[in-house]
């Protein structure tokens, strides 16, 4: 044996490495897997630290196994927000039906989590700092692939090279626009916009939702604890995505005004602490539909690839599922071998869970008259309901164990 073979023998392999774009719930998970497989990861954040508070979000079904795998399920069971109310109000603020949250949204109690997505990002991100580069303040301006690497260009100038890019950043994803386009070729826009913020609690509410309804529209206040700040939430149908209003602050503001015009409750309440709110952030019922997650050596997870908006509440359970399927399928196979594979196992969860709603028939915002009291009648038969049979979409994949590479 030469002397270069006995040192190529001992020398430990080169880690593989992975740029991951966004340091959100998927690109968190994913990081905190990838590394436990052997890679050397760095993620890229445009936001110069990680968003604290931000409103609840659900981990329930096969998401919970995840969580109960990387060690952080005791965590997030600590920042349970254990909601223990959800009221539909009719058009003039009367009580429609008061009923467990779990109810409503056919989650399992004592073992489905709400938590703050900060909260949930926090945990995330202390579970992988010690062995993963972050790099905030930053974003991905260009991406050049070879065969071999691919080349990334940094909005602050720099420029590194890696194995592999992902794409975590989320439904308005800028690696997906460098991979595949612009994003109106893969957004189905699901006919409402929605707006949340915090304001004062001024109706002392505590751990509950108050929900108001009329035919295409909705307004709630969350009640995370007993403190004096609440979630507000505004839901109106719109014919169209109000492509114009994405940009613009006071385009949004107009829009919510004139779709809540005579609106009763507590709505005038809403609309006034919006316009002096700092943090309210607008959009879409969109989901994000595509024919393929990755290209080359680049690949998408989360919203980024499968968007299933607000309206399934699912979009938290299938970041943190795609992690984990993504990263498994890259344990023990090159990046076409594992695109390919996380592609074919995961396509169908995803697809589950999207067709929980369609465009215009979400469950809890009824468009029309007749359909609004078919909805609350429901609701208030809801309680004598026989529980579902079946699996439900959220728990219709069984995690697969995965080994990595010796």
């Amino acid at each position: 044996m030469t002397r270069t073979d006995l040192l190529s023998s001992v020398r430990p392999a080169r880690k593989r490495t992975v740029l991951i774009s966004g340091a959100g719930i998927a690109g968190a998970a994913l990081a905190f897997w990838l590394t436990r497989y052997g890679y050397a990861v760095t993620v890229v954040e445009k936001a110069g630290t990680l968003r604290a508070g931000g409103y609840p979000v659900d981990v329930r079904g096969t998401a919970l196994g995840v969580v109960r795998r990387m060690g952080i399920l005791p965590q997030l069971r600590d920042a349970h927000i254990d909601s223990r109310r959800l009221t539909f109000l009719d058009v003039d603020g009367s009580e429609v039906a008061s009923l467990s949250p779990h109810t409503v949204a056919g989650g399992v109690e004592g073992q489905d989590l709400e938590v703050r997505r900060g909260d949930l990002t926090g945990v995330l991100h202390a579970a992988v700092r010690d062995d993963v580069e972050f790099l905030f303040n930053e974003s991905v301006d260009a991406l050049d692939q070879s065969a071999h690497a691919v080349d990334v260009t940094f909005r602050g100038g720099g420029r590194r090279t890696f194995d592999m890019v992902i794409g975590a950043d989320g439904l308005h994803s800028r690696t997906r626009e460098l991979l595949f386009g612009p994003e109106e070729r893969f957004h189905q826009y699901l006919g409402y916009c929605f707006a949340v913020f915090t304001m004062r609690n001024t109706l002392g509410l505590s751990h509950e939702v108050m929900m108001w309804n009329t035919p295409g529209r909705a307004a709630a206040l969350y009640a995370v604890e007993d403190d004096d700040v609440v979630h507000a939430f505004l839901n109106f149908a719109h014919p169209g995505a109000p492509v114009g209003a994405f940009r613009s602050p006071e385009v949004q503001r107009k829009l919510l005004v004139e779709a809540f015009a005579g609106a009763g409750w507590e709505v005038p309440v809403l609309l006034a602490a919006m316009r002096d709110a700092d943090d309210v952030f607008f959009d879409a019922a969109v989901q994000i539909r595509m024919p393929r997650w990755s290209g080359g050596r680049v690949a998408l997870v989360g919203d980024a690839a499968y968007a299933p908006s607000f309206l399934t509440g699912q979009g938290t359970s299938l970041a943190l599922v795609g992690a984990y399927m993504l990263a498994g399928s890259l344990a023990d196979r090159d990046h076409a071998a594992g695109f390919a594979a996380y592609e074919r196992h995961t396509r169908e969860f995803v697809t589950m869970n999207q067709g929980l709603v369609g465009e215009g028939d979400a469950a809890l915002f009824p468009t029309t008259a007749p359909a609004l009291e078919q909805r609350n009648e429901r609701l208030r038969n809801l309680g004598a309901m026989p529980a579902s049979k079946g699996r439900p979409a959220h728990s219709a994949l069984t995690l697969p164990e995965f080994t990595p590479m010796p």
